[in-house]
């Protein structure tokens, strides 16, 4: 069969990304490698592999402190009781950024595109790593884009825990725009109202109905398209789905192909990041999203 040029799917990642590990961890390589497996045997959908680009210091910088740039490069311990000082942790979160500038610079060519890598970023502040981020991806991927020509970019996090990383970095940025809906109670216990003149916080309580999830997604879709942004970064986890041991909602895999489709549907240049999803059907889950990302 012909596939016509707009629908190959381009992927972005570094196998590099597996080679670190803590026992019993939920953040564990097997995310990426059976997500991987999954992608590469499957016939349907058409996909482009790509490689992460190289991240320059004043790119990170602009969204973390010189005090905690320094710390992940040089980490003295464990940043907290969930985020381990991995060997080589500074060039596996620089590698998880690489993939996300990449993406955005093939969003802008129009492609339809996903960065699948480890460690994830939307917990990572201005000054912590936390909650397995060390550097925000999706945030420095905003500021790079307002930086190179956008007037107004949005992030859209459906990961099932608040972004609060991102939401501390983007607070009050002009032509930044945040919108997390997220699980409450749940990790990191923030999100329950909205923040500043650009951050919007859609709380949703433990167990409920798909039905009633995928309208308060829907909510929030709407208001950031009344916000026309000229480019969406996706906060892509995967761990609202109804048998994620980290998290206690009920979204199933059709409903992330429903997100992915909704979200291409806006028709403005977008890039999705892998954050969170940690049940062993996380594959099945990316490749729902990327099938309805790709409008199949």
């Amino acid at each position: 069969m012909k596939v016509d040029a707009f629908s190959v799917m381009k992927v972005i990642t570094d196998e590099r990304c597996t080679q670190y590990r803590a026992t019993g961890h939920p953040e564990r390589p097997a995310r990426i490698t059976g997500s991987l497996e999954r992608l590469k045997t499957q016939d349907a959908l058409p996909i482009d592999w790509e490689s992460p680009v190289v991240v320059s210091e004043e790119q990170i910088l602009r969204a973390h402190s010189r005090e905690h740039f320094a710390n992940v490069k040089n980490p003295s311990g464990p940043f907290d009781g969930d985020t381990p000082a991995y060997p080589d942790i500074y060039e596996h979160a620089t590698r998880s950024l690489g993939s996300a500038l990449k993406a955005l610079e093939l969003a802008r060519k129009g492609e339809t595109v996903f960065s699948l890598i480890r460690p994830p970023g939307h917990h990572a502040t201005p000054n912590r790593a936390m909650g397995f981020c060390y550097f925000n991806s999706v945030a420095i991927t905003v500021l790079e884009a307002l930086a190179t020509g956008a007037k107004k970019a949005a992030v859209f996090d459906f990961d099932v825990h608040h972004g609060n990383g991102t939401e501390a970095i983007l607070l009050n940025k002009p032509g930044a725009f945040f919108h997390s809906i997220h699980q409450h109670p749940c990790y990191p216990g923030t999100g329950t109202e909205n923040v500043g003149d650009n951050c919007f916080n859609y709380p949703v309580a433990p167990r409920t109905p798909r039905e009633e999830y995928r309208k308060v997604l829907t909510r929030a879709l709407d208001a950031l398209k009344k916000q026309k942004p000229d480019f969406i970064a996706v906060s892509a986890g995967f761990d609202a789905y109804a048998h994620d041991p980290l998290a206690q909602e009920t979204l199933e895999a059709e409903d992330f192909h429903w997100l992915g489709k909704s979200i291409r549907d806006i028709g403005v240049t977008t890039v999705s990041l892998l954050e969170g999803g940690y049940s062993n059907d996380l594959p099945e889950l990316v490749m729902a999203y990327l099938m309805g990302l790709n409008g199949k």
